[in-house]
């Protein structure tokens, strides 16, 4: 039942106390503050930008969901927005798919700084992962992070995806370099799962 509200561009329960829908042109302001928090920004490698750049890089992908809910299909880049019940903002969740590799897809993550340590990126990845395999016909979904970003990687092996390499110092970061981690889970793993 939460997975067709969720096509239909409608809010759907995540847990007891949060939502998962998908993006809108509301969602957009949001997404910017959250973004724009240094510490958040830390762990990510197209963060902080410029306001336009976020609007031009996210008014696209909201602008196809929109026309996909339309037709009741689902959108080319699924990008959930998460929020409490109170419709407060929690952080959201990407699933692109890879280009040029049919049946491979990508899972993201960014949660608000208030919303870190509830177990909400577990909830958003398991979400993501599970549309990816039981709607969207994915034979594998990947994902990588910061190797400082702990709680991201910890959360990808609760979810049942496995340390498939490390690209050693691939981030440039304040204090020299970061490792960048790749994880990976195929449908295979999933349905073992």
């Amino acid at each position: 039942m939460s997975i067709s509200l969720f096509k239909q561009g409608k809010a759907a329960p995540l847990s007891d106390t949060l939502t998962i829908k998908l993006i809108t042109h509301d969602d957009l302001k949001d997404i910017i503050t959250m973004l724009g928090n240094p510490n958040v920004a830390k762990y990510l490698f197209f963060a902080p930008a410029p306001v336009e750049i976020y609007e031009g890089f996210f008014n696209p992908i909201i602008e196809s969901t929109r026309e996909a809910t339309a037709k009741g299909e689902w959108p080319e880049n699924p990008t959930a927005i998460i929020r409490d019940l109170d419709g407060n903002y929690m952080g959201m969740a990407g699933l692109p798919g890879v280009m040029f590799t049919q049946g491979n897809f990508e899972v993201g993550y960014q949660l608000a700084e208030h919303a870190w340590g509830q177990g909400i990126a577990t909830l958003a990845c398991n979400f993501m992962t599970k549309l990816a395999f039981k709607e969207l016909g994915a034979h594998k979904v990947t994902a990588d992070c910061y190797l400082s970003n702990v709680g991201s990687y910890k959360t990808m092996e609760k979810c049942g995806y496995t340390l498939e390499g490390t690209q050693q110092d691939y981030y440039k970061v304040e204090s020299g370099f970061d490792d960048r981690v790749l994880y990976g889970i195929t449908k295979k793993q999933f349905d073992m799962r």
